[in-house]
């Protein structure tokens, strides 16, 4: 804590670059663990952030046109890294964390949740299962992840035309704790979390199963003083266990 303490009085004394809370773009498995993180920020400090949550895909697109976020927390390196090569970021940040995805069901569903998905795939062969949520694959890294599971175990090329896509991993969960779906293949943080978790089961599903998903943050070129701020709080401590608490694997560990 000692070192956060230093590095924010450095930071205080160098010419501001933004006014007023800075705007932080956010991967969508960032909903609550981040909202955490804010408020304990913002009890230690006095200082507030404003959050945007979405896809990281789109967010990279935004950026890329100058939309006026001043960090960007992706949910896939590669975003950051191409905003990094067009001049876009400071730098190629920090990993942050590595998520992982999990095979959800509400109660009552007729899906069994299981690491390897045979609960999945027997309710796909019995016809239990009509609707399966995931985040839409062309721009969200958790969706992505999930179709290279359902791809490993098989069973993909039968549950494509059964799949409701969220605009981001998010939106997925919802579709997968309500009306909308049977279940889905949704984030370990937000299945973790409170408003999640009291609805349904869940089994985590095999990193072997899929690509990494390697989570990386960066500031953007002219961040002001008040985002390298707190850049530098979410790589101490406290905001660490919060992002451990919620199922992240962190670097370093």
């Amino acid at each position: 804590m000692l070192r956060f303490v230093l590095l924010v009085a450095l930071l205080a004394v160098s010419p501001a670059q933004g006014a007023g809370p800075p705007l932080v773009a956010d991967a969508a498995d960032l909903s609550f663990d981040l909202r955490d993180i804010a408020e304990f920020y913002r009890k230690e400090t006095g200082r507030d952030v404003r959050l945007s949550f979405g896809s990281s895909g789109n967010f990279r697109h935004q950026i890329a046109a100058g939309a006026p976020f001043e960090l960007f927390m992706s949910a896939d390196e590669e975003y950051v890294f191409a905003l990094s090569r067009e001049g876009r970021m400071m730098d190629d940040g920090v990993l942050y964390a590595i998520g992982r995805i999990v095979l959800f069901a509400p109660h009552g569903s007729p899906l069994k949740p299981d690491p390897e998905m045979t609960g999945l795939r027997q309710a796909l062969s019995s016809g239990a299962i009509r609707r399966l949520a995931i985040a839409n694959p062309d721009h969200a890294p958790y969706g992505r992840a999930a179709r290279e599971a359902l791809q490993a175990v098989g069973i993909w090329e039968d549950i494509r035309n059964r799949l409701v896509l969220g605009e981001n991993v998010s939106q997925a969960a919802q579709f997968a704790a309500g009306a909308d779906a049977q279940g889905g293949v949704i984030a370990l943080s937000l299945a973790r979390s409170p408003n999640v978790a009291k609805l349904g089961s869940f089994a985590l599903i095999p990193d072997k199963l899929h690509r990494p998903l390697r989570q990386r943050m960066a500031l953007a070129r002219g961040a002001g003083e008040a985002a390298r701020a707190f850049y530098a709080y979410l790589q101490q401590p406290p905001a660490r266990a919060i992002l451990k608490r919620y199922g992240f694997l962190l670097p370093g560990e």
